[in-house]
């Protein structure tokens, strides 16, 4: 059994893939995500998964957390999805200080990376540390660099291939983030968001994570914090079915927290805010029922 832990990096120094603006016009096909760094795999997808998640494996710093395999999921209910893999993985000790800064950036942890084929094209998607820093507002902590490089030469190996920048855009402090504070404390309110998700046969629970134990682990501290991962292919399918790349911000997260007054608050992505990051076209009646379901779901958890 994996240990779990949070966030990511390698404890070597390696030499980073290089990133190269996409100015290629026949490169139509290229994931355009806000915020992205992508990889175009010389090698199948199941060889590139396998290659970043034997690297995973062999290092002692990192913990694999989840592996999905979206268009299973999607078989599973009678949908069909082009190849669609994503893992989650990461290490307490430089996901941490995100959160010591911001507890919000336990949303986009642990790390995970995308990979979808399109068109007999094998992509690598992952989050790039300059996105997190500011939808996070982290200012220069000191382990974004080491996350970054660590991505860079994990990913760039999986793919046998350079990284290159999907497109630039501005990503506000707390952008697509929805909060709700919780009128209880902290356990109570987790324990009662895990029993409002379990509790429901259309939502599978996929992982829990609790930051607050990994840093210690560490010998780090922060304040209660834990998320939930948790999903329902009958709605995440078709997002994907409109665009692949969607999978990269499923399945759904909620992210509980305590602040330093202790009063405690339940974060998770608005799926408008997804729906434009992935450039979904269509699907809105998916988009309103996650809304509500996470509206709903939300104020049940906090007593609201």
């Amino acid at each position: 059994m994996y240990k779990i832990a949070l966030f990511l990096s390698f404890a070597l120094l390696l030499t980073a893939c290089n990133l190269n603006s996409d100015e290629d016009p026949e490169k139509d096909d290229n994931p355009e995500v806000p915020g992205t760094i992508y990889g175009s795999s010389t090698i199948s997808l199941n060889e590139a998964y396998s290659t970043l998640k034997t690297s995973l494996e062999n290092n002692d710093q990192i913990g694999i957390v989840a592996e999905i395999d979206h268009s299973q999921n999607a078989a599973s209910i009678n949908k069909d999805l082009g190849p669609t893999k994503i893992i989650f993985f990461g290490n307490p000790g430089l996901g941490t200080p995100l959160m010591q800064e911001n507890q919000l950036a336990g949303l986009d942890l642990p790390q995970k990376v995308l990979f979808y084929e399109n068109k007999d094209q094998v992509f690598a998607l992952y989050n790039s540390t300059d996105y997190l820093a500011s939808r996070h507002a982290l200012g220069e902590v000191e382990s974004l660099n080491q996350i970054s490089v660590a991505l860079e030469n994990l990913v760039g190996d999986a793919v046998k291939n350079d990284l290159e920048s999907s497109i630039s855009k501005s990503v506000t402090a707390s952008e697509g983030i929805e909060t709700v504070t919780s009128s209880q404390n902290f356990e109570t309110t987790y324990q009662s968001l895990q029993s409002i998700i379990s509790g429901n046969e259309n939502l599978s629970i996929i992982a829990e994570l609790d930051h607050q134990a990994n840093a210690h682990s560490k010998g780090l501290e922060l304040r209660p914090t834990k998320i939930i991962i948790f999903g329902n292919p009958n709605l995440g399918s078709p997002l994907m079915q409109a665009s692949q790349t969607a999978g990269l911000d499923l399945p759904q997260k909620i992210l509980v927290w305590e602040d330093a007054n202790e009063v405690v608050h339940l974060s998770y992505n608005d799926p408008a805010f997804l729906k434009e990051r992935h450039e979904i076209k269509g699907s809105d009646d998916e988009i309103q029922q996650i809304t509500d379901a996470l509206h709903n779901i939300s104020n049940a958890a906090t007593g609201n």
